[in-house]
Parts: C-alpha cells; sequence; structure tokens
C-alpha cells in the first residue's frame, strides 16, 4: 500500500529538492500564465484568425498535457456555438476539413507529432489556421507559411502540464471573438485571480491539516481512487484529475461523470476494493490481523467528488446520492465543490486544486512530479 509521508509535505525544503523543475512554482504561476497570455494573444491578433470571419466549423488538435484544451473548448461551445466544434488528438485530418474551416492546434514545445500533422495537412488544404506554442518551433514554421495566427507561449514551464492556462487562454480568446463562447478577457482576468487564490492555499507553506491540496494528497495517497464529476463540467475537471494522479503521481485512476457514471461508481462499492461491513475491505479495521498470516490488507476505493454549484435539483439529488451510498458502504469519500462564478472561473478552481492536489501526492510519495524514468525510456524507444 503507498504511504505517503506527511512530514515531507510540511517539509519546504524536501519538497523544493525533489521537485527537480519546480513544478508547484509552474503550478503558481498558473494566473501569471493567463494574464501573460492574454498580452501575447492580443498581440498576435487572435481575434484576427479565420481573417475575422466565423468559419463553417472548428477543429482542435491537442494531446498530452495539453489535451484538456479540447475538452474545455468542447464544453464551453457546446450549449451556444452556431458552428460546429470538434476535437483531435492525432492524423488523420477529417476529409470534411477544407478552406472554409479553421484548425487550431496546440503543442507547447510545437514538435507534438499529432497536432504538428494535422497542423500541416490543414493548411495544404487551405483552411485556415490557429497555432499555440513555443517561438520558432516547426508548429510556428507551419503557421506562418499557412499565413495563420501564431501564439507563442507566455511563461517557460517544465511541462505542458503545468503550461495548461498558457495554451488555453489564446484559444478561449479566439473562440469569444469568434462568437463560440463567452470567453472576453475581463472573464478570464477573474480566472486569473481564482488561479491566485487557489496557489494562495495551497502554497508549500501551509501545513498539511489547512492546505485542501495536501488534505486530499493525504487521504487519496492510501486508496483506489475514483474521481466523480457531477455533471458536465466537473466531468472534464474529473477527466484532468485522472490524468494528472497517473502522469504526475503514477497513481491509476479511473473518472466519470454524472449521469451515466452513477451505476458504475456504485457497483463498485460491492467489488473486491469496496469496504461494507461484509466485503473484502472490512479486515483492514481488524486490530489483530496479523500481515504475515493473513496478509496485506485490502487497499479500499477513495471517492473525490468534483462538484459543479450550478447543477440542477435532480443532478444534485443524483450526487448527493452516490456519496451518501458511498460513505454508507465505509469508504473515504472526499468532497470538493467548486466556486462560483462563469463555467471557466469554476472549471479552473477545481482544475488547479487537483493539479496541486497530484503534484503533492507525487512528492508524498517519494517522487519527482516532472520526470518518470519510464517516459524517458518511452520516449527513447519511440524516437
Amino acid at each position: 500500500m503507498p504511504w505517503v509521508d506527511e512530514m515531507r509535505l510540511d517539509d519546504s525544503e524536501a519538497l523544493r529538492a525533489l521537485d527537480s523543475r519546480d513544478s508547484l512554482r509552474s503550478l503558481a504561476s498558473a494566473g501569471a500564465q493567463v494574464r501573460r497570455a492574454i498580452v501575447s494573444a492580443q498581440e498576435a491578433g487572435v481575434a484576427s484568425a479565420a481573417g475575422g470571419e466565423r468559419p463553417r466549423s472548428v477543429l482542435v488538435a491537442a494531446l498530452g498535457g495539453s489535451a484538456l484544451v479540447c475538452d474545455v473548448l468542447d464544453l464551453l461551445a457546446e450549449p451556444g456555438s452556431p458552428v460546429p466544434v470538434t476535437t483531435r488528438r492525432s492524423a488523420p485530418l477529417p476529409g470534411w476539413v477544407g478552406p472554409l474551416d479553421l484548425v487550431i492546434a496546440v503543442s507547447q514545445s510545437g514538435r507534438a507529432a499529432g497536432p504538428l500533422a494535422l497542423a500541416a495537412e490543414a493548411a495544404r488544404r487551405g483552411a485556415s489556421l490557429l497555432t499555440v506554442g513555443a517561438a520558432d518551433s516547426p508548429l510556428a514554421d507551419v503557421c506562418a507559411r499557412a499565413r495563420g495566427v501564431h501564439v507563442d507561449v507566455a511563461l517557460p514551464t517544465p511541462s505542458s502540464r503545468t503550461a495548461l492556462w498558457s495554451l488555453l487562454t489564446p484559444v478561449l480568446l479566439a473562440a469569444d471573438a469568434l462568437g463560440l463562447v463567452d470567453c472576453p478577457a475581463p472573464v478570464l482576468e477573474r480566472v486569473a485571480d481564482v488561479l491566485d487564490a487557489v496557489a494562495e492555499e495551497c502554497r508549500p507553506s501551509s501545513e498539511s491539516f489547512v492546505n485542501p491540496a495536501k488534505v486530499l494528497a493525504l487521504g487519496l495517497g492510501a486508496t483506489v481512487p475514483v474521481v466523480l464529476g457531477d455533471g458536465p463540467l466537473a466531468g472534464v475537471a474529473a477527466n484532468r484529475a485522472a490524468a494528472m494522479l497517473a502522469r504526475t503521481a503514477r497513481i491509476p485512476a479511473t473518472h466519470g461523470a454524472l449521469p451515466d457514471a452513477a451505476s458504475q461508481v456504485v457497483a463498485c462499492l460491492d467489488g473486491p476494493f469496496g469496504s461494507g461491513p461484509d466485503g473484502p475491505g472490512a479486515s483492514t479495521d481488524d486490530l489483530f490481523a496479523d500481515p504475515f498470516l493473513d496478509g496485506p490488507p485490502t487497499q479500499r476505493l477513495g471517492l473525490l467528488a468534483l462538484r459543479d454549484p450550478d447543477q440542477t435539483p435532480d443532478a444534485v439529488a443524483l450526487a448527493d446520492a452516490v456519496v451518501a451510498s458511498a460513505r454508507e458502504s465505509g469508504i473515504s469519500v472526499f468532497e470538493q465543490q467548486a466556486r462560483s462564478g462563469a463555467p471557466i472561473e469554476r472549471l479552473a478552481s477545481l482544475v488547479a486544486l487537483t493539479d496541486f492536489m497530484a503534484t503533492y501526492l507525487a512528492l508524498g510519495l517519494g517522487l519527482d512530479p516532472s520526470v518518470s524514468r519510464h517516459v524517458t525510456e518511452l520516449r527513447d524507444r519511440t524516437s
């Protein structure tokens, strides 16, 4: 069973020594990323993407740590966008994309194979192009040759996971200018304030019993995590949290969104990781259990319920019922409510908190959140 070192989490010097690429500092810069990205995007002329005219459709290409850009734009555009918005992680580019369409390609390094290939193919077909990534990168070059709009990454960070807001902000500003979403610069300034507030609450010097991200890291570290959003917005945050748990903390986690995921989450309470009074997990509370004779205790589920305050009464009732079932079964349950505000503000509050949580969990387990030996080996084998 994983063991999270609470003493390490409360030792700022130990955290700094283990966090070789300053992931915590990069996460704390999220508000600054938004503000700098607003300036960079306006200077690059994102309002003139697609010639300033509304395209027939928009396709967003991003993958890995940048993939949330696709999910967020899809979430925000779905209720009222006058044109279809689709997403892609890799080639091929759909056959219907042509000169009347806009392709948005996002890659922090500007070298990610999927977005780069999609951008190059879009340029060949004469589609309008908006790219976000490193300056003087292959992606920037493709965009320049296609006479598109390229926005340089505002602030350098060690990975695309910690550069999220530098990548997402220009895309949201462009989408707002095209009338696809309601996300102008003043709203994004408020998002920056939300991100600053979460960073202050989750700062390394804040002790583990009051730091909400450290509380979650300590609680989920000894469980098999299930991250559940109570609706579409919280579902996007749950997807991001599960990805961060796996990639940053090296803890596999499943995720879902209500109403679809209700039955599958509740069904797991009966399974081998459930902990009802007669279930397999009940033996973990036996003070007289001998780990040598009886074997190690069964690891239990841990439910992280992400809640959106802007939900219908029926959605709230369903989420309450799922949480109540989990509590009654005896498993660990953690609820996290999004802050109020516009949809992107509410989403930002959940994403920022769970990003810090996953990073603290990695550090508490004695892992460098930015460096994975197996990921490095995989890149070497596939390069």
